[in-house]
């Protein structure tokens, strides 16, 4: 059997994919679970209406996706109740994200009790960074107590697009350095090599990195302090700044890059310095993967932003030219698979992301690899 349901649940949604090998049987989302004139009154009565919709006769499993897996979990995982309890004591490092995805599997585990149930964890992909690109230099004992490390997300993204490049290079991925960009409302870079994810932009969570939609990306830990201490804001308060009301919403009051890049071209000052601090945090870590690579075959953009805006592109890599980085206008602007010139000595690459799909080939894999 093949078929795999994925789900990705959310606070108040349930995101559905049912694929059969690669094949989209269904998909669909459920919105506004729990609110008034919502779509359903909870999670339950949610994935209860997508059985009752959806032919999900033949499921091989059910993967959910799970933001973060701590050091507790380096691959994807048959879900059992130890595994739940564990996600559960993770709940601290993600205290948006895996209460959601519990809900999903708890009432998945519930409604379909003979479908195995698989973890795939965002992070998980980022297990193979050595210790020297996840440790911080702070205090030893305080950092393994607490957890302080890099863990990194959108890993099932980063993952499927590092092997896509591969195969349109022509080459093993075993033998291909990249690095991906992950452009959307949320972002994020990674160094891939070999393979194998070796550096990445996110942190202990999806806060710090690039400049995102509504996060800050990375800021001085002093800021932290500053705004405790002397503006008098709470945590929580801080929490919400950074995490809610910054990134292009707190530089240029809107977090949609397309109206942003709209503002730019009518001359609009306030969004021409936002792009470009969006421009030069992208030109600075993929100036650092490179020199964590030594050999870069190509630099990969995906995601809704990273697909989708020609202009994003060459802000991201201007100047880089004398790195062998080099865009062309015509492939860039029909939103080719492959936007650099002929003969580029880094490929350039717009690969579309298929997180679901990573999602059902991960569960796969794990269920073949219990049996």
């Amino acid at each position: 059997m093949t078929r795999v349901l994925v789900l990705n649940s959310g606070s108040s949604s349930l995101r559905y994919r049912l694929f059969d090998g690669s094949e989209v049987l269904a998909k669909g989302l459920i919105q506004r679970i729990g609110e008034g004139g919502g779509d359903a009154a909870d999670h339950g009565e949610a994935l209860q209406r997508l059985m009752d919709t959806v032919d999900l006769s033949g499921l091989a499993a059910v993967g959910h996706r799970v933001v973060h897996g701590g050091d507790r979990f380096t691959s994807s995982t048959v879900i059992n109740d130890e595994v739940v309890a564990t996600i559960e004591e993770l709940i601290p490092l993600a205290p948006l994200h895996n209460p959601a995805a519990l809900t999903g599997i708890k009432v998945a585990r519930k409604l379909l009790p003979d479908v195995p149930q698989v973890a795939v964890f965002d992070t998980a992909f980022h297990a193979t960074i050595p210790p020297e690109g996840v440790l911080w230099a702070i205090e030893r004992d305080l950092a393994k107590r607490w957890g302080l490390r890099r863990y990194g997300f959108h890993g099932t993204s980063h993952a499927y697009v590092s092997r896509e490049t591969a195969r349109l290079l022509g080459k093993p991925v075993a033998e291909t350095n990249v690095i991906t960009l992950h452009l959307g409302n949320g972002a994020s870079a990674t160094a891939v090599q070999g393979g194998q994810s070796v550096a990445t932009s996110m942190g202990m969570s999806p806060l710090p990195g690039l400049v995102m939609g509504t996060r800050s990306g990375d800021v001085d830990p002093s800021v932290v302090f500053h705004l405790h201490r002397v503006a008098g804001l709470s945590l929580d308060e801080i929490e919400d700044a950074l995490t809610r009301r910054s990134g292009l919403l707190g530089l240029a009051g809107d977090n949609d890059m397309r109206a942003v890049q709209e503002r730019r071209a009518a001359g609009d000052p306030e969004a021409a310095l936002t792009l470009d601090i969006y421009y030069r945090r992208l030109r600075e870590y993929v100036g650092a993967y490179l020199a964590v690579l030594g050999r870069v075959d190509a630099i990969t953009f995906t995601a809704g932003i990273g697909e989708n805006s020609p202009n994003v592109r060459i802000g991201a890599l201007a100047g880089l030219e004398a790195l062998g980085i080099a865009i062309d206008p015509e492939r860039n602007a029909g939103n080719e698979l492959i936007i650099s010139p002929d003969g580029s000595p880094i490929t350039v690459c717009v690969v579309p992301t298929e997180e679901e799909l990573e999602i059902a080939d991960e569960a796969r894999r794990a269920i073949g690899s219990e049996s």
